[in-house]
């Protein structure tokens, strides 16, 4: 099988050419496969014996479960039988023109960042997702999707030439032609790779996931922490908000007793102030309370306790979201991630 959904248009024109297929079947493959088909067989303007030849590898849905507050955390299994998650978050406008989907897409199965909180580390990283697996997600969710979100299971730039080109799929004007500035790239702090995702200009949102003001503390919570502290991340932070002119903002999960307290927020809104780390840009910090794992120690802060965290921060000049919780209950809410199924059988 050849793994169609990670070719471009003029990777697939070399691959029909070669078959023997006049150029412009490449433009009907690509047409169908981002309009979501799951089979070549559905490719109906192509000659049978051309379906039978292109049958592609793709993840399947294979169960989804629905949040008490409508949200969907979709299982898909991938072709060698390992498993991701998804989640699919629903926000209602004022009127239909104004509701949106947000999918939350995997780009590993499983993560080797070895953060202490979250679900998507506990078995370590079995491999990087193809662009191709996680263009996937997206094509059989089941929903018209209007933005994107890589904060799934994974670390994207730990995969790094995979997520470029899935952003480069999602955003190609002969596919979903998804703008890039709906799209955001969600990374524990992978200094090199912040620097390498700036250079090449592509219009996506920045999501650091700091979670502690100080190397001490960001230390015992986020090993990568250990090779690129606080100075350095953001430091390629800037870099990033000055080569690209886009807004880097900062992820951080308030853990009770951990890293809530009014003397670490007043840490936080000093360091994000006084770094630069956002290129001249006000700093803009989403506060996510934790959402327990089980088998992990740690325990989310009261509401209280989050309110006043975020006061400081603004009283600091920290432009601050207080996040919702989504899917609490399914396990689909953020750092509940993973791949729980047992491997099966690769897809034959």
């Amino acid at each position: 099988m050849y793994d169609l959904l990670s070719r471009t248009p003029e990777e697939l024109t070399e691959l029909l050419t070669a078959m023997g297929e006049k150029p412009y079947r490449a433009a009907q493959v690509f047409s169908a496969l981002h309009q979501g088909v799951m089979s070549a067989a559905d490719m109906t303007a192509l000659s049978l014996a051309l379906r039978e030849r292109l049958e592609f590898p793709r993840p399947v849905p294979e169960r989804t479960q629905v949040s008490a507050d409508g949200t969907r955390k979709i299982l898909y299994r991938l072709p060698d039988g390992e498993t991701v998650e998804s989640v699919l978050l629903s926000y209602e406008g004022s009127s239909p023109a104004d509701s949106e989907t947000t999918i939350c897409v995997s780009s590993q199965a499983g993560c080797r960042q070895g953060c202490a909180f979250c679900a998507s580390t506990l078995n370590g990283r079995a491999r990087d997702l193809t662009a191709g697996e996680m263009l996937g997600q997206v094509l059989y969710c089941g929903a018209p999707v209007s933005r994107v979100v890589m904060m799934g299971v994974g670390e994207p730039l730990d995969n790094f030439e995979n997520t470029v080109r899935f952003l480069r799929l999602l955003s190609h004007p002969k596919g979903r032609n998804m703008s890039l500035r709906r799209v955001s790239v969600s990374t524990c702090g992978l200094a090199p790779e912040i620097e390498k995702l700036a250079d090449l200009g592509l219009p996506v949102t920045l999501s650091v996931s700091l979670h502690a003001p100080d190397d001490a503390a960001r230390d015992e919570l986020m090993p990568v922490n250990r090779r690129y502290g606080l100075q350095e991340l953001l430091s390629s932070c800037r870099i990033y908000c000055d080569r690209t002119g886009r807004r880097v903002s900062f992820e951080y999960a308030p853990i009770r007793g951990v890293n809530d307290s009014p003397s670490q927020a007043e840490a936080l809104a000093k360091l994000l102030r006084g770094s630069g780390a956002t290129g001249g840009m006000a700093p803009h910090v989403n506060l996510i309370p934790l959402n327990p794992v089980e088998g992990k120690p740690y325990r989310a802060p009261s509401r209280e306790d989050v309110d006043r965290f975020a006061d400081i921060l603004r009283k600091r000049g920290v432009s601050v979201t207080v996040r919702r919780r989504l899917g609490n209950d399914i396990d689909a809410a953020c750092g509940q991630l993973r791949g729980k199924q047992v491997k099966k059988p690769p897809q034959r």
